[in-house]
């Protein structure tokens, strides 16, 4: 039992936090449409990047990226362009993987810089992650709106995070194996798995497109269905405490400088995208909302849920080791950036 809580201290810490909340409530918490077609989405992206992991096309995409020069700076821009278009979540779903089958030193640090960037990439555009998508319809904006308020956020960190990853040096592992990669039976599926599910994230395509390829996928290839299964279970706890912890909250004549900073703290305790859903409903002031939502996404694990696919990922690879570790340095590099956001909202005029 106390290995299972070392091994899964966020599953263990947000079932606690769930069991405890829905007896304080006295009820069992509901789940809207949108958080279980999230759940499914997820599951989808799960199978389609496992089963391309599997298959050896990411481990022949890396032999490819390791001959390349700037490693670094390639994956932190990359992971920040796809972001934009396809959420933080499902961007690091794609990137980290790819990112530990390099036979390169310091995948910890890039793994942390992946995530930031996805967070920072994520916030330019209404549909880079879901508490954006909701500000976005919630006040009626029009899109350049949206991109001129956050683009100095988001083009700021960028400018960051490529200076450091073209000074972090990752040289190939001496013991790196030179066997060429060989695919396996699938890859074409789980690529069309994964073209489908992107379409559905970006509303081209019904959510339940990929219900076909997951049932072909049952039926000839189930090891690509032997996901992270206790990810989702997070979600699946995280979602209903925080639909009964809405019953608490109640606030009322928040200046912007309030909601900016609230709901950057909330954050760390709930991720941004439920305490953007809190916190609009007491302000007309979505400039302070938008930077506190995403602002908030840095900082802790749970400051984004992009966070905690990036550290799950990195943990339960088997070429990782050291966890609390990397947590450490993640946690490290986070509030680093979470403290310059807080600042870049205050020093830069016209956002509050």
């Amino acid at each position: 039992m106390r290995s299972f809580v070392f091994r899964e201290p966020v599953l263990v810490v947000s079932g606690v936090g769930f069991v405890l909340l829905a007896a304080l409530v006295g009820h069992f918490p509901t789940y809207s449409p949108e958080e279980l077609q999230v759940l499914f989405i997820l599951f989808s992206l799960f199978v389609a990047v496992k089963g391309l992991e599997q298959s050896g096309l990411f481990s022949r995409f890396s032999r490819i990226l390791e001959n390349r020069k700037a490693i670094p700076a390639t994956l932190v821009a990359g992971t920040f362009l796809f972001s934009m278009l396809v959420t933080n979540d499902a961007a690091l779903i794609v990137v980290v993987p790819l990112t530990l089958t390099l036979q390169i030193d310091r995948r910890d640090i890039l793994v942390i810089l992946e995530a930031l960037a996805a967070n920072a990439g994520s916030a330019l555009t209404p549909f880079g992650n879901p508490q954006n998508l909701y500000i976005y319809w919630f006040y009626h904006l029009t899109p350049v709106q949206f991109i001129l308020a956050i683009a100095p956020f988001s083009l700021c960190f960028l400018f960051i995070l490529l200076v450091i990853a073209f000074f972090l040096k990752t040289d190939k592992k001496q013991n790196a194996s030179l066997v060429s990669v060989k695919l396996g039976k699938f890859p074409y599926v789980h690529s069309l798995l994964l073209i489908v599910v992107l379409l559905s994230i970006l509303h081209v395509l019904p959510v339940f497109s990929s219900i076909l390829i997951l049932w072909y996928l049952f039926i000839r290839e189930r090891k690509s269905l032997q996901v992270d299964y206790s990810l989702l279970l997070i979600f699946f706890f995280f979602f209903g405490f925080v639909e009964n912890l809405k019953s608490f909250i109640r606030v009322d004549g928040l200046s912007s400088d309030h909601v900016f900073l609230l709901t950057a703290f909330f954050s760390q305790l709930v991720s941004n995208v439920p305490a953007a859903l809190l916190f609009a409903k007491f302000t007309a002031n979505w400039k302070a909302l938008l930077w506190g939502a995403n602002s908030g996404g840095f900082g802790s694990l749970l400051g984004s849920l992009a966070n905690l696919i990036a550290y799950r990922f990195y943990v339960v690879h088997d070429t990782t080791d050291n966890p609390v570790l990397f947590a450490m340095k993640f946690l490290f590099m986070g509030y680093i950036f979470f403290f310059l956001a807080l600042g870049l909202y205050f020093v830069l005029p016209g956002i509050q």
